[in-house]
């Protein structure tokens, strides 16, 4: 973690109060920005909060997915606090999410992704992480558009999912959606993340810039 860092909780103090998708404003119960080490090598990008995350205001955490995705991380030793804590004790990770807010009947729309997109392209820049973890199709996608020279119709989360994915300046490491992580897709990843990207200098993936 960041010596000067205060807050694990949306660190670089971004808008709580945004109005940019009106169709949005009157549903969610709260703005969910990212959440993690200011520091750390290694992004988790998901789609949008979860019920239980817009009620913590922490991405990733409580039912519905969350809990899973940090048990992960906690056997990485990213996550150092029990797995239903609402604020999380973490270390070398950041959690986020492609949209900030929570429609409670369907899933984000494309110009509410688009629209979000200055808040996590600023997170990317501002953290400048080594590995980035895309969290299902939708985020792999996404991320491939602006970071890997590939089509983003030519990438299917289930062949990705426990890859590495040379990107431009870090690496992606897909991980199946949450409800998709049975124990055989959790070992795959674990796997992974311990052979192949932990096990050797995953540093040298990019020029590190001085924070």
């Amino acid at each position: 973690m960041d010596a000067n860092q205060r807050e694990f909780e949306n660190p670089f103090g971004m808008d709580l109060d945004c109005e940019n998708c009106t169709e949005l404003c009157g549903s969610r119960e709260r703005v969910v920005h990212g959440y993690g080490d200011v520091g750390a090598e290694f992004l988790v990008v998901g789609v949008a909060p979860t019920a239980a995350a817009e009620r913590n205001g922490i991405p990733f955490t409580g039912a519905g997915g969350g809990e899973r995705v940090q048990s992960m991380f906690a056997d990485l030793g990213f996550v150092r606090s029990a797995l239903d804590a609402t604020e999380p004790d973490v270390q070398n990770v950041f959690f986020t999410n492609l949209t900030r807010c929570r429609h409670p009947g369907r899933d984000p729309t494309d110009d509410e992704v688009r629209t979000c997109e200055p808040f996590l392209n600023a997170e990317i820049r501002m953290i400048n992480p080594q590995i980035i973890v895309p969290v299902g199709e939708r985020p792999l996608r996404a991320l491939a558009v602006e970071y890997t020279t590939r089509r983003p119709d030519s990438f299917d989360i289930d062949a990705e999912h426990a890859t590495t994915i040379r990107g431009r300046g870090f690496e992606l490491v897909p991980m199946v959606e949450p409800e998709e992580l049975t124990d055989e897709r959790a070992g795959e990843f674990l796997e992974h993340m311990r052979e192949s990207v932990l096990a050797r200098d995953y540093r040298q993936t990019k020029g590190r810039q001085e924070r």
